[in-house]
């Protein structure tokens, strides 16, 4: 059986948001899980369905091979047999959205003190030229960022207080409660899964013990990069939590419109006029690429539409600098305008000469009405 789109199973848009994607993972999670749906097998599927198509969707580098190459693109024996590796059957995606919640679950709702959490990605838009895509650049960018309160010493406490143990959690980070059959635990509420309670908070930074700011980053974009494509920044994200991991950072790259090309893969296509005189007796024209201009052959008799290819002229592939797309020259034949009355006499000489050899010189036009005498005969 054909596995299912993975936006489909978790009944998302195509370019649904990361949050919007954990949401939907959340509820039909919640919807399926074995432990809700016990005695039921297509439950069962139906979480490993959700989950598998939830751990693809929410890899940044897996989406983007997704969403170009649709299963295809995604390695299946990677994932340990449809995306579950060994131990618990249901893994860890299960335990990050839902360890905070459910005691035991996913191996961190069970913790005693203060919960650790990742820090939250970051995504920032660049948009640069068709050339740069090409050739590649390195850039500089300036995000959001953390550094530790001069005030506080990262304490957030005032100045002659300290932290004490939050009031509500003892200390834990989490408190527990009831929630219809399940009997689950949540962040503190008080201190947010700490475990400890500024009651003087330091005003610079508000009692969090950072002040926001901003850093400057190196950016790598590679050669051949591709419009909508995500370069992953590893921990440049938003700090984490108690000690937590700090997040990514994820440039997505966008490549701004050419005047003079249009992509398509690793091949690029431009339009290239012709004067009557050089379509009518062939010779050698200068096309544009981006490297510069290049020489190509014209044959005499050239038609407008007709297509020429210059090999190795195109793009790089993003992953294969060596593999280099080719570019094609579409040629349209450009009519004399304004013409003066001398120039009108030549033409009409011009034309009554061709015509003296009947429909030698006119090819297509013997083709055209030699269809039109059939269908009216």
């Amino acid at each position: 059986m054909a596995k299912r789109d993975f936006y489909d199973v978790l009944d998302v848009a195509r370019n649904a948001s990361d949050d919007d994607i954990k949401k939907a993972y959340r509820k039909l999670a919640m919807k399926y899980h074995p432990d809700r749906n016990q005695g039921q097998p297509e439950a069962e599927e139906k979480f490993k369905e959700v989950k598998e198509a939830y751990e693809m969707l929410s890899d940044p580098e897996k989406r983007a091979a997704y969403d170009q190459y649709g299963h295809a693109g995604v390695d299946p024996n990677g994932m340990g047999g449809g995306g579950f590796g060994g131990g618990h059957p249901f893994g860890d995606a299960f335990g990050d959205i839902f360890g905070d919640i459910f005691g035991g679950m996913g191996g961190r709702g069970g913790q005693r003190g203060p919960q650790v959490y990742r820090g939250s990605d970051l995504r920032y838009t660049m948009e640069i030229s068709l050339e740069d895509a090409a050739k590649g650049k390195a850039t500089q960018i300036r995000v959001p960022s953390w550094d530790n309160c001069e005030t506080c010493h990262g304490s957030g406490a005032e100045a002659g207080s300290k932290p004490e143990t939050c009031p509500t959690c003892q200390g834990q980070g989490q408190v527990r409660m009831s929630q219809g059959f399940f009997s689950v635990q949540q962040t503190c509420p008080t201190c947010h899964g700490t475990g400890q309670h500024n009651p003087k908070p330091c005003k610079p930074c508000g009692g969090q013990g950072k002040i926001k700011s901003n850093k400057t980053l190196e950016v790598n974009i590679p050669a051949g990069i591709e419009d909508g494509m995500r370069i992953r920044n590893a921990g440049s994200g938003e700090p984490g939590l108690n000690g937590g991991p700090a997040g990514d950072l994820f440039v997505e790259v966008h490549i701004k419109r050419h005047a003079v090309f249009e992509r398509d893969g690793t091949d690029l296509h431009c339009t290239v006029p012709l004067s009557f005189a050089t379509a009518a007796i062939g010779g050698e024209i200068e096309v544009p690429t981006l490297h510069g201009g290049a020489s190509m052959n014209i044959p005499e008799g050239t038609q407008t539409g007709q297509t020429f290819r210059l090999r190795g002229k195109g793009m790089p592939h993003v992953r294969s600098a060596s593999t280099i797309g080719d570019l094609y020259v579409h040629v349209t034949v450009e009519v004399p305008v304004k013409l003066t009355s001398e120039q009108k006499d030549l033409v009409r000489q011009l034309d009554e000469s061709l015509k003296k050899n009947g429909d030698k010189h006119s090819p297509q036009s013997k083709s055209w009405f030699d269809k039109v005498k059939e269908f009216f005969n």
